[in-house]
């Protein structure tokens, strides 16, 4: 029996936007999905209207896809478990699912970012927790809740050491509006994830401030040119970056108003301060929880990231985000990039 004929009964843990779009796609790709969240209330309403009037409005659920508060019984009976919370919350979900997973069940997840209390990428922490007789994969890529769950067209990637599953989750997603894709290159497909909610905020900033087309395109750029110094120090694959989990991911992100961490950049921009900001957005934004962390990572391989420096003064120090602008435009003028060496022939 081929992959695509698998029936890979799903738990997707979070009834957010983009949990919600997930479950949403799995099942109407023919496979038998339940959907759990910590909200009972919500639950409760997802289960009588059978949409998630709270996310994602007015969009009907498929029958294969049903509402379960027993996280527990779940989890149990999983053939596969999808994790879609936030980063701040990954590492007590994968406690909880720890003890009760079934031996050798695969776990995925559509989180991004890193661990907080130690900053690892979340791939390391599931190790840490389940050990690694588990198949693990992490999809990633530019897709927005809402427009996955109108089946509008979407490019992911899904990424895990793991062919076998890659494959089988994949196959679960794969239909003609969402394609999927799969890689080894766990470590790429996380930090493309992870620095593009960064990097969105720096050009909701900018955006905020007015300074226009030019300066969005040029911090996209450079912005992408931070993200391959720490990938290529970190030990990822170049071919990663230029895929839908790097520059693809960081393209929707910076320049499309459903991200949130771009409106995050927007408001501030406008003259709200961070936690005015924060509070107008009204939900995670998960490049505020990860901007210290990338640049403690980039700093202790040794790289510049001048753009994610200037967002963590933003964020956390209370620079006017006028100065950090002033600082990047005043930083030494040098070449784009290095030019090759020519190795002479005889």
């Amino acid at each position: 029996m081929s992959s695509k004929q698998i029936n890979l009964a799903t738990v997707v843990i979070g009834a957010g936007a983009w949990g919600t779009a997930l479950a949403i796609a799995i099942a109407r790709n023919g496979n038998d999905v339940l959907l759990w969240g910590r909200d009972k209330q919500h639950l409760a309403d997802m289960q009588a209207s059978r949409t998630n009037e709270r996310y994602l409005p007015g969009l009907a659920f498929p029958d294969r896809l049903k509402i379960t508060t027993d996280f527990e019984s779940a989890i149990r009976a999983a053939e596969h478990i999808l994790v879609s919370v936030p980063s701040i919350a990954f590492s007590e979900i994968v406690h909880k699912i720890a003890p009760l997973i079934k031996e050798g069940r695969p776990i995925s997840w559509a989180t991004k970012g890193l661990t907080p209390e130690t900053g690892q990428f979340l791939y390391q922490t599931a190790i840490d927790i389940v050990g690694e007789s588990h198949p693990l994969a992490v999809i990633s890529g530019p897709s927005f809740a809402a427009e996955v769950a109108k089946d509008l067209p979407t490019a992911v990637t899904v990424a895990s050491k793991d062919d076998v599953f890659a494959q089988q989750l994949a196959s679960a997603m794969h239909s003609p509006t969402l394609r999927v894709y799969t890689t080894h290159d766990v470590l790429g497909v996380q930090i493309g994830g992870t620095v593009k909610n960064v990097l969105a905020i720096s050009t909701g900033i900018s955006d905020g401030l007015g300074h226009g087309a030019n300066a969005r395109a040029a911090l996209i750029t450079r912005g992408m040119a931070e993200i391959m110094r720490l990938s290529l120090s970190l030990g990822a694959e170049t071919e990663t970056m230029f895929g839908l989990a790097g520059i693809g991911d960081l393209i929707l992100t910076c320049t499309d108003d459903q991200s949130r961490n771009r409106r995050l950049g927007l408001a501030i921009g406008r003259g709200l301060s961070v936690d005015e900001a924060v509070a107008e957005v009204g939900k995670t934004v998960e490049g505020m929880h990860a901007a210290r962390e990338v640049l403690l990572r980039a700093q202790q391989v040794g790289i510049e990231m001048p753009i994610v420096e200037q967002v963590c003064k933003i964020l956390f120090e209370g620079y006017d985000p006028r100065e950090s602008v002033q600082e990047l435009l005043c930083r030494e003028q040098k070449a784009e990039a290095r030019r090759p060496t020519v190795i002479k022939r005889n």
